[in-house]
């Protein structure tokens, strides 16, 4: 029998739920080269970083910078890069509800880029108040304006924000802009804050009316014309910490219907003996919207949701989760 080339590696890929052997003829010329051919050829679709078991100090996992450093018969682990857990979040909103991209920003809010016309004003009002201390007075169709496009920021963070978190988009606006602070305001944007609350509840209404299902599950509260139902600030449903994509609307051209049919297929998959993950995490992925709406409008027993989804035992399952 042939020796193998001196050249030639085998590798031990470890995945979060398994380990597949890779042989190679040659040494990949870099890390990148290896990555790409990891991907081909064991059919993985997202964003990582590698990390081996480091002969030189018994096997501790070190990240792969070199492929020099790489030994000829290795174990590698995959890692899900930053970009990854970023880029399969997006992927999973583009699926489920696109304007829902990321949680609540930890520092200052961002303020986003108004119309080309209102910037034009604020880029005066900021330059007159620089110089003469004068604010800016706002026309109502100016105020309108930067509340609209204010809360469709917010919303793209969250549809129910808090008051701590609607004081931060206000502070951090006069911030920005100084001539919109409020004269004879002990912090300078208290008005602000009171009009950006008012606003928020005016844009819930208007996605309801669009057909957003994370505000339209609190809809159908006491009104006059509904006394007897429950009052409009009672039982709210609406995200906790953390959770972004909270109720999101079906992917475009799914309905409950299909979406039911794959998560009959979902189940059936998760019953073999050879599971293809990479099937599994996908059907997941696109039932998302399913799956959230089972959980928060029937609210079915634990024993229940996981008969509904079974793939919710496997661990990578979970550790995707975590990641997104």
């Amino acid at each position: 029998m042939a020796a193998a080339s001196p050249q030639a590696m085998i590798i031990r890929v470890v995945e979060p739920d398994q380990a597949r052997k890779l042989k190679l003829s040659t040494r990949p010329a870099s890390v990148d080269a290896l990555v790409k051919i990891i991907k081909e050829q064991l059919e993985i679709d997202i964003d990582f970083d590698l990390v081996y078991e480091d002969p030189d100090f018994d096997g501790k996992l070190t990240s792969l910078t070199d492929i020099d450093e790489l030994p000829q018969k290795a174990v590698v682990h995959i890692s899900p890069s930053e970009d990854s857990s970023s880029i399969a979040s997006v992927q999973l909103s583009d699926v489920s509800s696109p304007e829902r991209l990321s949680r609540w920003p930890p520092g200052p809010f961002p303020i986003p880029t108004f119309a080309f016309d209102v910037e034009l004003k604020l880029r005066d009002g900021n330059a007159e108040f620089e110089t003469n201390g004068t604010h800016l007075k706002l026309a109502r169709g100016l105020k309108h304006d930067i509340l609209e496009r204010l809360a469709s920021s917010i919303y793209g963070f969250k549809a129910y924000p808090s008051d701590k978190e609607i004081a931060m988009a206000a502070e951090a606006l006069v911030a920005k802009h100084h001539c919109l602070k409020e004269a004879g305001s002990e912090t300078g944007w208290n008005g602000w804050k009171n009009s950006i609350k008012f606003k928020m509840g005016n844009y819930r209404n208007k996605m309801r009316r669009a057909g957003c299902k994370e505000v339209a599950v609190n809809a159908g509260k006491r009104s006059r014309s509904n006394p007897e139902n429950a009052s409009p600030h009672s039982d709210i449903k609406k995200p906790t910490r953390a959770e972004v994509n909270y109720l999101p609307n079906f992917p475009k051209g799914k309905n409950p219907l299909s979406l039911e049919d794959l998560r009959k297929t979902l189940v059936e998959e998760v019953q073999k003996t050879e599971k293809n993950m990479l099937l599994i995490r996908k059907m997941m992925d696109t039932t998302f919207a399913l799956r959230r709406q089972t959980i928060m409008i029937s609210c079915p027993p634990v024993n229940e949701l996981m008969e509904l989804w079974p793939a919710l035992r496997i661990e990578s399952e979970v550790i995707w989760i975590i990641y997104l």
